[in-house]
């Protein structure tokens, strides 16, 4: 399967208060963390990311994918397009919060291959996919998510690179239960 990247002018942010259907992305790399209060499911995508919480009775699912993509319009909290820089936040049933903070950041060549390499070469404690090059580029770009968990919430911190366009997304949210969410 050929593992590119969308352009990212085709990009979009969306929180639903369900999952979705796995048919619905290409997935590259999985992670699921059992915590007594709460899981979370992590996966990389080829364009971006998908996390599915389920705690207190509610599940949030966060995608950041392309603007191409067939999502269901059913129980979306948020949809916007992944451009410049946002905060959002919501509050939900029986305690439950979400807020997160993305951004796309166009970069200089020489900064954005610094990036690039640094993700890619180091000792990762989270997920990393690195991506096919698209034939514009010689090195393909990366996905790297990392999970914080604690006992009332997790912080998931993305960086996903565009090479084709120079473009980093930083995208950092934080599901809590309202006990321990810094």
């Amino acid at each position: 399967m050929l593992s590119v990247r969308p352009k990212v002018a085709e990009l979009a942010f969306h929180v639903f208060s369900r999952s979705l259907h796995p048919e619905l992305y290409a997935l590259h790399q999985r992670r699921r963390i059992e915590r007594t209060l709460y899981d979370v499911q992590v996966d990389i995508t080829n364009c971006g990311h998908v996390v599915t919480w389920r705690g207190g009775g509610m599940t949030i699912c966060e995608v950041a994918t392309s603007a191409q993509q067939p999502l269901p319009k059913r129980r979306c909290l948020l949809s916007r397009p992944l451009k410049g820089s946002r905060t959002e936040r919501a509050e939900c049933r029986g305690g439950v919060q979400y807020k997160t903070h993305f951004q796309l950041e166009p970069v200089a060549p020489d900064m954005f291959w610094m990036v690039q390499q640094q993700l890619g070469n180091g000792q990762t404690e989270g997920l990393l996919h690195r991506f096919d090059a698209s034939g514009r580029m010689a090195l393909g770009a990366l996905s790297y998510v990392n999970v914080e968990t604690r006992r009332q919430s997790v912080l998931i911190q993305a960086i996903h690179t565009f090479p084709d366009d120079y473009a980093i997304v930083k995208v950092e949210s934080l599901f809590s239960l309202g006990g321990d969410a810094k």
